[in-house]
């Protein structure tokens, strides 16, 4: 057991570049299964979440391999198992993405309940209704699903009931080991989502529509290794970006993604912070003056997330750390998940003004000069907007459970440290029950 022991206060300033995407790392790792030859994956982030990934894809039989520190080759040439570890399945939402592939790959595939993020209810629904148009059977069980297709997978033309993005993600691996051509319709189109669908080019497959909410995948009966670089995670280029707004420092953050930050950029600047771009770095200005922006006739700003290329769910409560150090008022609108805003109970204890309107809504008054406090992350993204407010906040906080923070931020703190942050990893001793 871990905790961080940040001492608030110092602006976060430098150069800094950002981890490979974290979610477009896990399905990148789980489409091994699709071939028997190598495949090599560039810019994985080291996190706990892949970490799990890698020892579920062992335990099937996949021979997995660091070359260098982001780089891993993954050769699943003769897979054991059709059924991954239950336990190691608990630690993360995406131990499901191996549903697909393994379904496309062996015609079968005993999935355990996929763990994750409690941020609200998380359906499997358009997964199995994915699997069901391709023409497999699924068997639910208790906390598990059993799926068979013993005649194979076929090519079909269906239409999710939401733009789920994991459902797509296990929607197109099946589907790129399939012949014949298959539509998706109501597809996210996440950026992850694309890194996934060019992956799988490389591989052999032919898809049609990347980016958008219609793919057409010709599939094939074999496919090929490939070695294919991950994108830069936007989600914690945004997280550097409210770091060092809401510390006052300059930050440059290096080789991002231009394309994935727009919508990003006009809810920051909606909050007050102003960043540019010279080139594909993105640059946020020192000592800024957060100031909401109102709406048209003077009314109460409003920060709404939904899918892609909508705000990111994701970043909701990074706004809204960010908001709390802005003046104005802001309501913060979160409509996917139902606890993603519990967390704001400890940001009022550090002193924000902050009313949780009901399980989705939260109305934010800022700015609040926040003073340090003792803290347990929640979940990666919780976690993640508790360390904005202890690193802009007076005095001395401490954030526990933050193997949270861990599963989505690689070295974090020691990434912060090279910006100017007060923060340490402390030990943790347990306390008997």
């Amino acid at each position: 057991m871990e905790k961080f022991v940040i001492e608030g206060g110092y602006p976060l300033s430098g150069t800094i570049t950002p981890a490979g995407n974290k979610n477009a790392a896990l399905p990148a790792l789980a489409a091994c299964l699709l071939t028997d030859e190598e495949l090599v994956v560039r810019n994985v982030p080291r996190i706990r979440d892949v970490d799990a990934m890698l020892g579920l894809l062992a335990g099937l039989g996949v021979r997995v391999e660091w070359r260098e520190d982001n780089v891993v080759a993954l050769r699943a040439a003769d897979l054991e198992d059709a059924a991954p570890d239950a336990v190691l399945a608990e630690r993360i939402r995406a131990s499901f993405l191996l549903a697909g592939p393994l379904l496309a790959r062996l015609g079968r595939a005993e999935m355990p309940a996929p763990g994750g993020d409690v941020i609200g209810r998380r359906r499997l629904d358009p997964h199995l209704d994915a699997f069901r148009a391709l023409g497999a059977v699924v068997e639910p069980a208790r906390r598990s699903w059993r799926l068979a297709a013993p005649q194979g997978l076929r090519a079909c033309d269906f239409f999710m009931d939401e733009p789920s993005v994991m459902g797509t993600e296990n929607a197109l691996m099946a589907a790129a080991l399939t012949p014949g051509t298959t539509v998706i319709h109501n597809a996210a189109s996440e950026p992850h989502v694309q890194d996934l669908a060019r992956m799988l080019l490389q591989m052999g497959a032919r898809i049609d529509g990347i980016g958008s909410n219609v793919l057409i995948v010709e599939g094939r009966d074999r496919l090929s290794g490939a070695d294919y670089s991950i994108g830069p995670d936007y989600l914690e280029v945004a997280s550097f970006a409210a770091l060092a707004a809401v510390t006052g420092g300059e930050l440059r953050i290096r080789d991002t993604n231009p394309a994935d930050l727009r919508m990003t950029c006009l809810v920051f600047e909606r909050l007050g912070c102003r960043v540019h771009f010279d080139g594909d770095d993105l640059v946020v200005p020192p000592k800024q003056e957060l100031r909401i922006r109102d709406d048209e006739g003077d009314a109460v700003s409003k920060v709404e997330d939904g899918p892609w290329p909508a705000f990111p769910a994701d970043l909701t409560s990074i706004a809204l750390a960010l908001a709390t150090q802005a003046e104005g008022m802001v309501m913060i609108f979160e409509k996917m998940f139902e606890n993603r805003l519990f967390f704001v109970d400890k940001l009022i204890s550090m002193g924000a003004r902050v009313i949780l309107c009901d399980p989705h809504r939260a109305v934010v008054s800022g700015p609040r000069r926040l003073h340090g406090e003792r803290m347990e992350s929640p979940d990666i993204r919780a976690g993640m907007a508790l360390l904005i407010a202890a690193l802009c906040a007076d005095g001395t906080s401490e954030i526990g459970n933050i193997r949270q923070i861990d599963r989505g931020y690689e070295r974090i703190d020691e990434r912060l440290r090279g910006l100017g942050a007060r923060i340490e990893r402390v030990a943790v001793e347990r306390v008997p029950a």
